[in-house]
């Protein structure tokens, strides 16, 4: 098998290149190369895990890590699918650096055993994405056209848009192309705005890559069988079906994939109208669950796209089937949370109209769904003027007398004409040194209430991100990296220190498959299995963990996480003890005196939940 890491790194400003060697066992993939490149050279790095193109299903991800414009810090993101093709370039890694000095298309192809073919094309960028489809869409139109025919096999296409331009929260996307047709099936690197990177420090708006290199890639399934039977007593197949029943179809809740499966369990637990349902009574809550959700969005979602099997894969072959679609519309559970009910949006023709168009933008969808539901919740309450912020409309940011179909695309069109001004600043709605600078700018002039009905999570002076959409303080802990499932998102108390330690725990589970380029849908064999397949393949077993650890605290020992900025941050926080008190019944007697702490001194009492979280992640994260 491969003992080595091939990066072809590429000068954007000049167009030279050169393939570069890395020993297996000192670097193990995109992840820890990854980050030693970006750290030597401020790149942006695309790559694969060497297992990439063999019979293990999530195989596939192509991982980009670089120094992320939101969040500050280095940051992983990954792509679903994508690296199959990847695969047929020969390489492990593209590493992008210098800066093209107008906006280009990089084209790299490698037929057979030839050298890679590397191009670098200007292109009109304004022009293209304000034509056809729009956006990201028309420029992967444009790409395709340009440079497809060049391909013996369908190449893949990574594509920014205009959010990549004016702010730092701009996504990565692709489609998978089968038979020479660009598939609805978009797949996204957006976490971390890696897209605002690609943009601003290398000027490339887009890459098309493929081939027909053909490498040593592990096919064996009756030797993997073996392994698979060894360790849980079924084959590889069947264990990857059972560990990938909720994004396929789980029949407990009769629905399937994330948005499913989350929003048919989610209950009082959902949040809705930019957080504001945390203040609710869970009589509030449930009612605002049945009655728009469970009675409409989800029912709308489980008859048009469950029920007939709308499912695809992300580009590689996978059982999993986790791209529910209804037409165009893919649907994610975080996407259509964040520009759903946390936007007081509970209708699919709604949320499709608000969610399309800000793919058609280029944005990473959990962020700036959560800007919108925050600056909705400042037009409603009167804190931002519409004209401040040129639009015309102001939403309805409460669940009394809400009209489930019509109030909700009145919201969406509220959130489309927001998605517009930001594009297009218009107003003092100018998010290009991001969205945290702009509510703290904004909170001098007007008061802390407008800073304070953000939630985000901050780092270092400018870093910022909106958290995954679960009620629970790991989404808000003080790590390394946030925003991915790089934390404990789960729904048990735990004290501080001890959430600290399982979110530090959780990090180096989670790198275990992404310096693999596994996808995590899989992780419930994955995590466990991967080190096995590395000692099984290469011998490498105890210095890839090792290495694993070693990673993750060089990734922590630029952990920068600041203090919650956002009051309801804190509010989020003491609800949630509250909550598993008083309705879940958890007498925890730590549970219980953290809930007495915050009521006697509610800001000293976040302050040492905070720190005691950050005290748990750097003692488990230490290297030595």
């Amino acid at each position: 098998m491969e003992s080595q890491l091939k990066v072809l790194f590429v000068d954007a400003a000049s167009s030279f290149y050169r393939v570069s060697r890395f020993k297996l066992g000192e670097f193990f993939g995109p992840v820890d190369l990854g980050l030693f490149l970006a750290g030597k050279y401020n790149s942006l790095n695309i790559g694969t895990g060497v297992l990439a193109g063999s019979i293990f299903p999530g195989s596939n991800r192509l991982i980009f890590t670089g120094f992320s414009p939101c969040w500050g810090g280095f940051f992983i993101s990954s792509m679903g699918g994508a690296g199959l093709v990847f695969d047929n370039l020969g390489i492990n890694m593209l590493s992008l650096v210098g800066r093209a000095p107008t906006p280009s298309i990089l084209y790299l192809n490698r037929k057979y055993g030839e050298e890679i073919e590397v191009e670098i094309a200007p292109v009109d960028i304004q022009k293209v994405w304000n034509e056809g489809r729009g956006g990201i869409y028309s420029l992967m139109d444009h790409v395709f056209t340009m440079f497809g025919g060049r391909y013996e096999t369908d190449p893949r296409i990574l594509v920014t848009g205009p959010a990549a331009e004016v702010t730092d929260i701009g996504a990565i996307c692709s489609a998978p192309i089968q038979k020479g047709e660009l598939t609805p099936v978009d797949t996204w690197a957006g976490r971390g705005g890696l897209g605002s990177k690609l943009f601003k420090d290398h000027g490339i708006v887009a890459v098309i890559y493929g081939g027909t290199f053909i490498d040593e890639d592990f096919r064996d399934r009756r030797v993997a069988d073996k392994w698979f039977v060894e360790k849980y007593h079924m084959k590889l197949s069947a264990k990857d079906m059972e560990a990938t029943k909720k994004y396929r179809f789980d029949p407990k809740f009769d629905t399937g994939g994330t948005f499913g499966v989350n929003f048919a369990t989610l209950g009082g637990r959902m949040f809705s109208f930019n957080y504001q349902s945390i203040y609710m009574d869970e009589s509030e809550r449930l009612e605002i669950h049945e009655k728009f959700v469970l009675n409409h969005y989800l029912k709308q979602f489980n008859e048009e796209t469950i029920k007939p099997k709308n499912q695809r894969n992300c580009g590689e072959p996978c059982i999993a089937l986790c791209k529910k679609m209804q037409g165009i519309y893919k649907k994610d559970y975080e996407p259509y949370q964040t520009m759903g009910p946390l936007s007081g949006i509970f209708d699919q023709r709604a949320a499709e109209k608000l969610n399309h168009h800000a793919d058609m933008y280029g944005f990473d969808a959990i962020s700036v769904g959560g800007v919108l539901a925050w600056l909705m919740e400042c037009l409603s309450k009167g804190y931002i003027s519409p004209e401040e912020l040129g639009v015309e409309k102001v939403p309805v940011f409460s669940a009394k007398d809400f009209d489930v179909v019509a109030t909700s695309m009145h919201n969406a069109e509220v959130g489309v004409a927001l998605l517009d001004s930001i594009i297009e600043r218009r107003g003092i709605l100018d998010l290009t040194e991001g969205a945290r600078e702009f509510a703290r700018r904004l909170s001098r002039q007007r008061g802390r209430n407008v800073i304070d009905s953000f939630v985000y999570t901050a780092f270092a002076r400018r870093g910022w991100m909106v958290p995954n959409q679960y009620w629970t303080p790991g989404v808000l802990a003080p790590m390394v990296i946030m925003g991915k499932y790089y934390m404990y998102y789960g729904q048990d108390f735990y004290p501080p220190r001890e959430l600290g330690k399982k979110c530090a725990e959780r990090l180096m589970g989670e790198l275990v498959m992404d310096n693999l380029g596994v996808c995590r849908f899989h992780r419930n064999w994955a995590e466990e299995m991967m080190p096995e397949i590395m000692a099984a393949l290469y011998g490498l077993k105890k210095q890839y963990l090792e290495n694993n650890r070693t990673t993750a605290s060089r990734i922590n020992s630029r952990n920068s996480s600041v203090f919650w900025e956002s009051r309801r941050n804190i509010d989020l926080v003491t609800s949630f003890l509250e909550r598993k008190h008083v309705l879940e019944g958890d007498n925890d007697p730590e549970l219980v005196r953290w809930i007495d702490f915050f009521k006697k001194d509610r800001i000293e009492a976040a302050i040492s939940f905070w720190y005691e979280m950050h005290k748990g992640i750097q003692e488990t994260l230490r290297e030595y």
